[in-house]
C-alpha cells in the first residue's frame, strides 16, 4: 500500500512551510490539498507558495486551471492519484498539504464516487429555488435534511449545497449517509495525517490578519482587478477569499481599508469551518502554539513529528 504524509489544518496555521521542511527531511515532493490553488492567476490571494518558499521542492497541482473552469473534488482525486502514483514510483515520498478537507478525505477515505445520483430537472429546480428565495432559504433547505452535511458547506456554496439536496432527492439517503456507504471500503492509501491546531485560537487569527496585510502588500488588489476586468472569477473560484471581498471597492461602495476587514472576517470565518471538520478526522494533531502565544520553531516540529511517525512505524 502506497503511503501519503497529510498535512492538514486551518488557513494561516503554518501548513506550507510544514510540508516544504517535511520534504526536504524524508525525501518528498508536495501535492497541493487546496480547491483555489488549481486556478491559475490566483496565487497571491489562494496563499499558493511562491517558488522561493518552495525552495527546491516540486509541487503539484497548483495553478493548473482557468479560473472560469468548473473544477469538482472527482477531477482533483484523479489527478491527485496520478501525482502520487508518479512520485511513488519515483522514490520520493507524496506529502499532501492544504485546508480542503472534502479534497483529502476524497482521496484517502471514499473508494469510488457515487454513479446515477444526478438530475437535471431536481438541480435546475433548486437553482431556480435559490435565484428566487436566496442562499440561506436554500441552506435552511438543506439543514431539515441533513443536518450534518450542512454543517460543512457554507450557505454561499450553492453548487455544493444544491448537490447534496439533489442526492437525497434521487436517491432518498441523505449526502452523510452516501458518504458513509462509500468509505466502508478498505482505504486506498496508509495514510499518516498531520492536523495542525493552535490552543489560543486568537493566535491563528492574528496570524490569519497579518497574511491578509502581507497578501495586499504582495499585489492582491492588482491580481484582483485583472481577474474581475478579465471576467475570469466565475464559478467555483468566486468562493475563492480575497477577491469578492475587494468588489465593493473597486465600485466604489467602501474603502480598500473596510474591504481588507471584510477578507479578515470571511477568512476567520472558513477557519472555523476547517476546524470543524478536522475535528471529525482523525489524525495526528500537532499543536502549532506555545503558552506565550509564539508558535513553536520548526525543529521542535520536526523531532515530534519524526518520533510520532517512528511511533506508528510509518517509517519502516
Amino acid at each position: 500500500m502506497q503511503k501519503i504524509l497529510s498535512v492538514a489544518g486551518p488557513t494561516a496555521s503554518g501548513k506550507t512551510g510544514l510540508a516544504i521542511a517535511l520534504a526536504k527531511k524524508y525525501g518528498g515532493e508536495v501535492i497541493s490539498c487546496d480547491s483555489m490553488q488549481i486556478y491559475r492567476g490566483m496565487a497571491i490571494g489562494t496563499a499558493a507558495p511562491t517558488p522561493e518558499e518552495m525552495d527546491g521542492i516540486p509541487h503539484h497541482l497548483i495553478g493548473i486551471c482557468s479560473p472560469g473552469d468548473q473544477f469538482s473534488a472527482a477531477e482533483w482525486v484523479a489527478l491527485a492519484k496520478e501525482c502520487i502514483d508518479d512520485i511513488t514510483a519515483r522514490g520520493k515520498l507524496p506529502i499532501l498539504c492544504g485546508g480542503t478537507g472534502l479534497y483529502l478525505d476524497s482521496l484517502t477515505k471514499i473508494t469510488e464516487f457515487s454513479e446515477n445520483t444526478g438530475d437535471d430537472a431536481v438541480r435546475a429546480e433548486l437553482q431556480a429555488f435559490a435565484a428566487a428565495n436566496g442562499n440561506d432559504a436554500l441552506h435552511a433547505m438543506l439543514a431539515e435534511i441533513d443536518p450534518e452535511a450542512a454543517e460543512t458547506i457554507h450557505p454561499n456554496n450553492v453548487k455544493r449545497v444544491i448537490r447534496a439536496i439533489e442526492i437525497f432527492r434521487v436517491t432518498g439517503m441523505t449526502k452523510t449517509e452516501t458518504d458513509r456507504q462509500q468509505t466502508a471500503g478498505e482505504a486506498p492509501y496508509r495514510e499518516f495525517r498531520l492536523i495542525l491546531t493552535y490552543q489560543n485560537r486568537d493566535v491563528l487569527y492574528d496570524r490569519i490578519d497579518r497574511r491578509v496585510g502581507l497578501m495586499l502588500d504582495a499585489g492582491l488588489l492588482e491580481e484582483a482587478r485583472v481577474l474581475y476586468a478579465s471576467g475570469g472569477l466565475t464559478g467555483t473560484s468566486w468562493q475563492a477569499i480575497g477577491y469578492k471581498e475587494l468588489l465593493p471597492y473597486f465600485e466604489g461602495s467602501c474603502s480598500l481599508e473596510e474591504a481588507a476587514n471584510q477578507i479578515r472576517q470571511s477568512s476567520r470565518r472558513y477557519a472555523k469551518r476547517q476546524i470543524t471538520w478536522f475535528k471529525r478526522s482523525d489524525g495526528y494533531e500537532l499543536v502549532m502554539d506555545q503558552e506565550d502565544g509564539s508558535v513553536r520553531n520548526m525543529t521542535d516540529l520536526l523531532e515530534e513529528i519524526n518520533n510520532a511517525l517512528i511511533a506508528n512505524k510509518f517509517l519502516n
